[in-house]
């Protein structure tokens, strides 16, 4: 008995566009990554009160090409507008 079905499309996986990166198997932002884990643990986990140490992480990650370079916009990170005097 034959179980083919001739009208079946054959699944081909794309990998997402975002969300998926390569790991730090070098261990090359390891040291600012323990810091950002530090900061959220001394702040009980309010993410808000890290932000300039994960600014600094992504910047590793980019730096090293662990991770498309981004705007730094598009990752959530807004400059505070300029005082004009």
């Amino acid at each position: 008995m034959s179980s083919y079905t001739f009208s079946q499309k054959t699944f081909t996986p794309v990998p997402p566009e975002k969300g998926s990166f390569p790991l730090d198997h070098q261990g090359i932002c390891k040291e600012i990554m323990m810091k950002y884990m530090r900061c959220l643990k001394e702040s009980k986990n309010k993410n808000k009160m890290c932000k300039n140490v994960a600014k600094e992480y992504l910047g590793c990650r980019m730096d090293n090409e662990l991770m498309a370079r981004e705007e730094w916009s598009k990752l959530g990170f807004v400059e505070a507008p300029s005082k004009q005097t």
